[in-house]
């Protein structure tokens, strides 16, 4: 896993200011690492592995903090709740868990999916989660309870990856199907859906200002404004990749997307144009993420190997944590 840092802090357009430096590895992971997001202070990264494990690390010195241990399979997505009290994961073992980021307990599990559950998100006023998965369907949980409210059924594939509006108000899902579906919640209005992508759709986020992204197998990023039922830009296609991973900036203004293939590419949403392509990988990018504060991208990937001098000082911090955090690794 890679930190992306912009140059200074004052604002300037993106294709000035991104670039790759002081790059730090976060390689405790024992499989590929699936999902990365940041508290929303800044100050801690979550991240999920196929291991089966989740980890907390301090987001500025690389150092680890706790190991979450408690589903039997590969965790697929992992994200803090606004508050950053609580991050939930989403697991092959065909559960979701919600963590109290206070202690090493898990607060629920939640158990009504019938198959491998790929994606899970918080609304951002943390009161409610939405999980997809293998089976079809989208759940809508009520996060202080852990009761599931809505199951929003109409997708004929797997559920790859969801996201909630800013304001709370709706939730869009992807699917295996190659459709992307915008529910409001808490409602029995038929759902809008998305129809272009040629692939699986992987990936999925919303603007501040209402926009929404999509990222396919297909190769494609697609941005839409849901509602209106309108494809603004179609980024990217010219190389057959997997799309794995989209994070719009704070202001809504560039899109980070990462695939198959070492490169974090940097969108400008205004004109569709690529203003960046951020290289430090050593394998595919998966995930990718900015920091509320909007100063740092981080992307994680399937690199296990790092060099050798990077792996010696890695081992040796690990080693001095193992007393300190064996009770954690243990968890629930």
């Amino acid at each position: 896993m890679a930190i992306s840092h912009e140059k200074g802090d004052v604002w300037r357009h993106p294709s000035e200011d991104f670039s790759v430096s002081n790059i730090r590895y976060f390689s405790r992971h024992k499989g590929e690492v699936n999902c990365c997001a940041f508290s929303p202070d800044c100050q801690i990264l979550l991240t999920c592995c196929d291991d089966g494990r989740l980890y907390l690390w301090n987001s500025t010195s690389a150092k680890h903090l706790a190991t979450f241990s408690g589903h039997s399979g590969p965790v697929k997505s992992c994200v803090f709740s606004s508050d950053g009290q609580l991050f939930a994961s989403a697991s092959h073992d065909r559960t979701v868990r919600i963590w109290s980021r206070s202690g090493t307990e898990c607060t629920h599990l939640l158990t009504a999916h019938s198959g491998s559950v790929e994606t899970v998100s918080f609304s951002p006023d943390a009161q409610w989660l939405v999980s997809g998965g293998w089976d079809n369907r989208a759940l809508i949980w009520r996060v202080q309870s852990g009761e599931m409210v809505e199951d929003l059924r109409g997708h004929t594939a797997a559920v790859q990856s969801s996201a909630f509006s800013s304001d709370s108000q709706c939730v869009a899902t992807g699917s295996w199907d190659r459709t992307v579906r915008v529910w409001k919640l808490l409602e029995e209005k038929e759902a809008v859906t998305l129809q272009g992508h040629l692939g699986n759709v992987a990936c999925l986020c919303f603007s501040v200002s209402g926009m929404l992204a999509s990222g396919s197998w297909d190769g494609t990023v697609r941005v839409w404004l849901p509602m209106r039922h309108t494809c603004l830009f179609v980024l990217g296609g010219c190389e057959r990749v997997w799309v794995r991973s989209l994070a719009f900036s704070r202001d809504g203004l560039v899109l980070a997307s990462t695939a198959e293939g070492d490169m974090v590419r940097i969108w400008d949403v205004t004109t569709g144009v690529c203003l960046k392509r951020l290289q430090g990988h050593k394998d595919s990018a998966y995930g990718c993420v900015f920091t509320p504060d909007g100063k740092l991208l981080t992307s994680g990937s399937e690199q296990l190997d790092v060099e050798e001098d990077e792996e010696n000082s890695t081992e040796e911090r690990s080693e001095g944590l193992n007393t300190e955090q064996d009770s954690k690794d243990d968890g629930p």
